[in-house]
């Protein structure tokens, strides 16, 4: 048989291009790079550590004959996973959130997977995390493995023995600089632990998202609570510190927004023609936010972990990205209402506190919504109508605490949506919205009214 000839569609796992980056980059001095994992089977680069996951628990005696796979993932590793199943003969049960977009669950589902949706906001240790729900999985069912793809050391060994080498090669060792998203951390440790043993000058830059603990955990060793709450980016960030993020390995991380991440990933399609993923569009916001830190000559590679298709129900829908306000129209912004004070910064009441309390707290900022705080992350809300509504029922609810009638917690924005588009996310349901300054760290809290006397 002629080359590039396998027994199955795992020998097909790895060896993708690498393709210079042209237009999209082009004011950067450095020449760069994509790896370009969309050409793995299951079109991202977990393929790579699904695979090698699987393999090392058969060799330890962990996964057996006709058994299930059990994993909690954001969609990719569970593609991967059920590709090696479906070779190998197991079965899969994933978990994911409910943020994911709707194909990559279809996806799932398409390759025979059963599929259970999770909350999004809700602590790792909550049971119905997807973390949580995919571990008691697997202690209910019988002759199951769990992946766990965070902490097991196959995911980064994956890419020290693959990923890592095929960038030497391809780059004939002229690589400086690795950019990379970063989720479960297998992908950025692995990759970068063996360039920088081929080359210790080598820089390695990590994407995070805001609302994620990474960067910050990176720079001071403190685990800040404060620091998480829900964003919209697929595939990068975490609310947890898993083992596979060695912070050694990691030289630096930069933030980049929601809206960001969303906007770059439409145009590297339009600028490149290279149909990418969510997490490609964070990492080359992340990289232009990084452009100073590359010089004439050096050469810096990205990585593209997955395919756009997974994403037409989102960044690829013209009336998603409207909805979510990531799209520039004529006029003012969020920006220009708390420029103008028109919103104040956010007072929020504790979810331990009383009805009275927040009642109170409402009375004395005259407030008619206020978010409510679990040790300073936002976790609900409360209204002044709904309140009214409880305490009519029942007059002893004031003594209970806040947690006992929460509403869900406010949506947040990015500060430059326009005033316009606003306008449709403030509902009788949903009566504020958060607006996120995110490089300055701030929150307000931006009303109909405010949106109305800005219009």
């Amino acid at each position: 048989m002629g080359t590039n000839v396998h027994d199955n569609i795992l020998g097909a796992i790895g060896r993708t291009p690498l393709v210079r980056l042209n237009r999209i980059t082009k004011d950067i001095r450095a020449t760069v790079w994509a790896k370009v994992e969309t050409f793995n089977p299951g079109n991202s680069i977990k393929d790579r550590m699904a695979l090698k996951m699987v393999e090392d628990a058969e060799k330890k005696g962990l996964l057996k004959p006709g058994g299930t796979v059990i994993e909690g993932t954001s969609g990719n590793t569970g593609m991967g996973l059920a590709i090696a199943a479906i070779v190998k003969g197991y079965k899969c049960i994933f978990t994911t959130t409910d943020k994911q977009s709707k194909e990559k669950v279809d996806a799932l589902r398409a390759f025979g997977a059963e599929v259970i949706v999770c909350p999004t906001d809700v602590d790792p240790e909550d049971p119905r995390s997807y973390y949580s729900v995919s571990s008691r999985l697997e202690r209910e069912t019988p002759n199951s493995w769990k992946a766990n793809q965070y902490d097991n050391p196959s995911n980064a060994q994956a890419h020290y023995e693959t990923t890592g080498p095929e960038l030497w090669e391809q780059t004939d060792g002229k690589i400086d600089h690795l950019v990379v998203g970063v989720g479960t951390g297998g992908t950025i440790c692995g990759t970068g632990k063996f360039l920088k043993e081929k080359k210790p000058s080598m820089k390695v830059w990590g994407v995070d998202t805001y609302g994620s603990v990474f960067k910050k955990y990176k720079e001071t060793g403190i685990f800040d609570k404060g620091q998480i709450y829900p964003y919209v980016t697929e595939g990068i960030g975490e609310d947890f510190l898993p083992q596979n993020v060695d912070m050694s390995v990691i030289d630096h991380f930069e933030k980049v927004t929601d809206r960001d991440a969303a906007m770059w990933t439409r145009e590297i399609v339009r600028q490149e023609g290279i149909w990418v993923g969510n997490s490609g569009g964070s990492a080359i916001a992340g990289l232009l936010q990084l452009k100073d830190r590359f010089k004439e000559g050096e050469h810096v590679v990205v990585i593209f972990h997955d395919h756009g298709t997974r994403y037409l129900g989102k960044m690829f829908n013209p009336d998603w990205m409207r909805s979510m306000g990531y799209v520039d129209t004529d006029g003012n912004t969020a920006r220009s209402l708390v420029k103008n004070k028109k919103v104040t910064a956010v007072v929020g009441v504790e979810e331990t506190e009383s009805v009275a309390q927040a009642v109170l707290r409402m009375r004395e900022n005259d407030f008619s919504q206020i978010p409510v705080l679990r040790s300073g992350r936002i976790v609900g809300s409360l209204s002044e109508a709904h309140v009214y509504a409880k305490m009519v029922d029942d007059p002893k609810i004031r003594e209970q605490p806040v947690r006992a009638i929460m509403q869900k917690p406010f949506r947040y924005v990015d500060i430059e949506t326009p005033v316009k588009l606003l306008a449709g996310m403030i509902t009788a349901e949903s009566p504020a919205v958060l607006v996120r300054d995110f490089p300055a760290d701030e929150t307000f809290i931006l009303t109909g009214y405010d949106v109305l006397a800005a219009l």
